[in-house]
């Protein structure tokens, strides 16, 4: 049964950085695209960035510039490096793959979320 498994989250000053870690296992499987989404109380679930297999990656707007997605294709694991946070990034972040079985069909998972809180 494939699991993502998330870590990194907390509590962090106006300014300050923080690295989320996403893993991927169990099952035979090929990573299409991993990212990040998260969600805010009262708001919905946004997209904060999304790496595919090839490399390109996607940003959301306000993270531009300061949110860096990464993976590592042998551990299937992907990071979230954010830095210069801010209180508006106070969220639950999610994890999400996308992958493909060896019938090659696609599904989409999603972790548990971790909480990043930004302190002004």
């Amino acid at each position: 049964q494939v699991q993502l498994v998330e870590s990194g989250g907390g509590l962090v000053q106006d300014g300050g950085s923080l690295r989320l870690s996403c893993t991927a296992s169990g099952g035979s499987f090929i990573v299409s695209s991993m990212g990040w989404y998260r969600q805010s109380p009262g708001k919905q679930r946004e997209l904060v960035a999304i790496i595919r297999s090839g490399g390109s990656t996607v940003y959301e707007d306000s993270v531009v510039g300061r949110f860096t997605i990464s993976r590592d294709n042998n551990k299937n694991t992907v990071y979230l490096q954010m830095n210069s946070l801010k209180p508006e990034d106070t969220a639950v972040y999610y994890c999400t793959a996308r992958l493909r079985d060896i019938f090659r069909q696609e599904d989409d998972y999603w972790g548990q979320g971790t909480q990043v809180t930004v302190s002004s």
